[in-house]
């Protein structure tokens, strides 16, 4: 049974906590900071639309106004590099200028739509993938499955405000193309990411956060637009056998998911596990999954995550900003420590609880 009342106060204090976020020490490798919460990067980006997540829930008036100032002050101080990464915080902006109805959102929407699409400064690499170009990094030759939300579903959201259906049929291309180079078809997982010049998976890593934006972005995707039939049937194809997996490797006394998926001696990880636990529920309500096949999983998941959330609202365990790495040990050795992302999963998972769904 799903604690309302509990699961509301979290969800307070985690969305309170995420709003004032700051680095307080970690030196961090990146030229923006992946922590601050005013910043404007994919963890910032993440860590919005979770926001946005939380206010279609509860209605709460001071989240829409603090993501308004948020994407005034961003705006007027400006953005240092448009990449996939700095694309994130995008995907929110669509949300809010249908909230708003205000210009400059709509304006900057498009242009950002059109440095994608139309003057193609976002690096296509093998099979016209995106590139997934970082701040201060092209990443030649390189795709990840993080792509699929950081850049993919924004163009989706454009694609459905600006009337553009090449821009849908751009984005449906890529999650194809990103299925076929990352897809393991044996463990029915993806790798972090494939480089064209080599031709293969660097070091063939099933990473939880990695997963989990395909997890996320298939459901998301459901609900935004009208998929062609077999479209829709080919992604939830991998979608089901994706959570299947993922029950099987889920830790089996907390329900929850490891950094490496399938390696149960690397540690628990929030942000995944709170994504993952977020696209299963969401796939039993949407009637996509059976309920007497996850309910025991996503029950355990919810009870023991609630034990990963400080008092103040921190979320625990959740890993730092993560490169591609050529081995286990690589992923194993990065640090936790609070990260907006993290914030936001988990209030995209204890935002799901509250559905009336959930009763």
């Amino acid at each position: 049974m799903i604690d309302k009342k509990l699961i509301d106060e979290t969800l307070n204090l985690v969305s309170r906590r995420m709003m004032t976020l700051k680095n307080n020490g970690m030196k961090e490798k990146f030229p923006i900071s992946l922590i601050d919460i005013n910043c404007w990067e994919w963890p910032q980006g993440v860590g919005l639309f979770g926001l946005y997540k939380y206010y279609e829930v509860s209605g709460k008036k001071e989240i829409l106004e603090f993501l308004l100032d948020w994407y005034d002050k961003r705006l007027e101080e400006g953005i240092l590099e448009r990449n996939v990464n700095t694309t994130s915080p995008m995907l929110t902006l669509t949300y809010v200028y249908e909230k708003t109805g205000k210009e400059q959102y709509l304006s900057f929407i498009k242009d950002w739509a059109d440095w994608i699409m139309k003057d193609k400064k976002l690096i296509r690499t093998g099979d016209g993938c995106f590139q997934h170009m970082i701040t201060g990094n092209p990443n030649e030759n390189e795709i990840l499955i993080d792509t699929l939300f950081m850049t993919v579903l924004f163009l989706v959201r454009a694609g459905k405000l600006l009337n553009r259906q090449d821009y849908i049929d751009e984005a449906n291309y890529q999650i194809l193309s990103h299925i076929k180079y990352l897809l393991n078809k044996e463990e029915r997982l993806f790798y972090h990411g494939f480089n064209f010049k080599r031709n293969d998976n660097y070091g063939g890593i099933l990473w939880g956060r990695g997963n989990c934006w395909y997890t996320i972005v298939v459901m998301e995707l459901l609900q935004e637009i009208q998929l062609d039939e077999a479209m829709k049937r080919y992604f939830l194809n991998v979608y089901e056998n994706q959570v299947q997996a993922l029950k099987h490797h889920a830790d089996p006394e907390q329900g929850l998911w490891h950094t490496i998926i399938n390696d149960s001696s690397s540690y628990i990880e929030m942000s995944a596990s709170a994504a993952f636990l977020y696209g299963i529920m969401k796939g039993v309500r949407l009637g996509i999954l059976k309920e007497e096949e996850f309910g025991e999983l996503i029950q355990k998941a919810m009870k023991s995550m609630m034990d990963y959330i400080e008092e103040d609202g921190t979320v625990r365990n959740v890993s730092y900003g993560t490169p591609i790495g050529m081995d286990g040990g690589f992923y194993k050795e990065i640090p936790c420590c609070p990260m907006t992302y993290g914030q936001a999963l988990m209030i995209l998972a204890l935002q799901e609880a509250l559905q009336p769904y959930w009763k």
